[in-house]
């Protein structure tokens, strides 16, 4: 196979903003692999809470640039195994070149990764759209900018988070969710929690920073909500650990390496008794398209990403208030629309 690597910056619609930080634009890296005439692509973005950039990850992909010279373009898997231990500090990249890998295997065979994982999209769940940080009026605006979705996201982490979702409340009947990004103590989440279920919240994502275990349980064992754990699983070893902590862990592709560890995630979250999510960064559709193949999986899902941008750089899977339209295409139906700088 052969190796290209696609820098982009990509402008998002609106700033948005979480409990730690706001962007205004996100760079992001395609990997495209190549045999016998198919491209596939895979995607990382860039992320300073987890300290990687664009040329990071590329620089780090460079290691393995022998090994996929020489590998099978028909076996992910192997791929991704031969590739892990020589990007172990860095699963943003490991991340782009397993999707990338499994899109071009899949456009080699003719057919989509889920139908030839031997799944079936005829019940897949609806994702949300995500309201980040802003004041009250803005966030009204946003969600009003895109009616009628059957579930949003509401992003918290202020000094005003209840009168937040009740005035979003006023605006739509859908269902809500929360995500505090570790913005909150046992004390709020616990206290919040009976309000948020009377306002049509589902469950509460990531309440409380990754390192407070203790404080934790005793938000598991207390909360009126469901709580799904988002920066306190990261990789594979981390879904055993959340078990008696969270009701459900949400997956995200990056931080874990790819699709091929977060189908063994989900494996062990499912015989574990636990709910499991999956959600993206704020990334392109080539990203999401790698997502939507796990959806026959999947119990919930944030793939909303390519809709926060402004302008796309690919084309494959879309949204349509909730509902993912998968292309007539192999793979994961993954087209560039332009040429992104070297990486």
């Amino acid at each position: 196979m052969e190796m290209r690597l696609h820098a982009f910056e990509l402008p998002l619609r609106h700033t948005f903003t979480i409990s730690r930080e706001s962007i205004q634009t996100q760079p992001t890296l395609i990997v495209e692999l190549s045999a016998g005439g198919h491209s596939g692509y895979g995607e990382a973005t860039a992320n300073r809470y987890y300290g990687f950039t664009v040329p990071r990850m590329a620089r780090d992909l460079e290691k393995v640039r022998g090994v996929v010279a020489e590998a099978s373009a028909d076996d992910p898997p192997a791929l991704w195994a031969r590739c892990q231990p020589l990007l172990a500090d860095d699963p943003f990249a490991l991340c782009a070149l397993d999707q990338a890998a499994y899109d071009l295997w899949g456009k080699r065979q003719g057919q989509p990764v889920w139908k030839l994982w031997g799944l079936s999209t005829d019940r897949i769940p609806l994702s949300n759209y995500t309201l980040g940080i802003d004041t009250i009026e803005r966030m009204i605006a946003k969600l009003r900018e895109f009616p009628d979705w059957p579930i949003y996201k509401i992003k918290l982490g202020t000094d005003h988070d209840l009168e937040i979702v009740r005035a979003l409340r006023t605006c739509t009947s859908a269902t809500f969710r929360v995500d505090a990004n570790c913005g909150w103590t046992a004390e709020q989440t616990i206290d919040y929690a009976p309000h948020l279920k009377e306002l049509g919240v589902e469950f509460i994502e990531q309440p409380l920073p990754p390192d407070r275990w203790d404080d934790m349980r005793r938000v598991r064992a207390e909360s009126v909500l469901p709580v799904i754990a988002d920066e306190s699983c990261i990789t594979e070893a981390d879904v055993p650990r959340c078990a008696g902590f969270f009701h459900g862990v949400n997956i995200k592709l990056v931080k874990c390496g790819g699709l091929t560890p977060a189908r063994r995630m989900i494996d062990t979250a499912r015989r574990l008794g636990l709910s499991v999510m999956v959600g993206c960064m704020t990334e392109s559709t080539v990203g999401i398209s790698a997502i939507a193949q796990l959806l026959p999986l999947l119990d919930y899902v944030d793939m909303d990403g390519a809709v926060l941008l402004a302008e796309d750089i690919a084309e494959g899977v879309r949204l349509d208030r909730g509902r993912c339209i998968y292309p007539d295409r192999p793979g994961h139906g993954v087209r560039l629309l332009r040429a992104g700088n070297p990486a």
